[in-house]
């Protein structure tokens, strides 16, 4: 028995040489699956790009709220009732932006669009309110995979790419 935990409790052979195993499947480039370009129109959007377009379409839906909604900076219920609200803006923003042209005003400003994996023309609106809730829980949002998609863009089966 005492030969079973030896290289672990005292640190024996095994614990000296760390097995190394090669990566059978080579480092590849966001979008090569998809046989998409490197740069330019089509290729998968940076995280930049993407964040900005983001910030300025949160930005559009709070700008849009506050005329609607009156705020005192004192009162904490209040605040968060307006920010229910421009959430709720955002998300009508977003679904049908996504949803009949496949981009939001904050992506068409800094030149990105979802696009559907299928081929399809558009996104269409189931789709697009399944993505615009998993971006609203924001976990799903910055867990990508080497194409740089989120669990969002997964589950809705669409990729964000460089539309200019």
């Amino acid at each position: 028995m005492a030969g079973r935990f030896e290289t672990w409790l005292a640190g024996g052979k095994a614990a000296a040489k760390p097995q190394v195993k090669a990566d059978p499947v080579p480092e590849r480039r966001p979008g090569e699956r998809y046989d998409l370009p490197v740069t330019g129109v089509g290729a998968v959007a940076g995280l930049g790009r993407r964040l900005l377009g983001f910030v300025v379409d949160c930005v559009v839906a709070a700008l849009i709220t506050s005329p609607f909604v009156h705020v005192h900076l004192t009162s904490p219920s209040a605040t968060q009732s307006a920010s229910y609200w421009s959430l709720l803006t955002w998300f009508v923003i977003t679904v049908i932006g996504t949803g009949f042209f496949g981009v939001t005003p904050g992506m068409a400003l800094v030149g990105i669009r979802v696009a559907p994996l299928e081929g399809r023309p558009m996104l269409g609106l189931w789709r697009a309110v399944i993505r615009a809730i998993l971006v609203m829980l924001i976990v799903p949002a910055v867990i990508w995979d080497v194409d740089r998609r989120g669990l969002h863009d997964r589950a809705a089966g669409t990729i964000v790419l460089a539309a200019r």
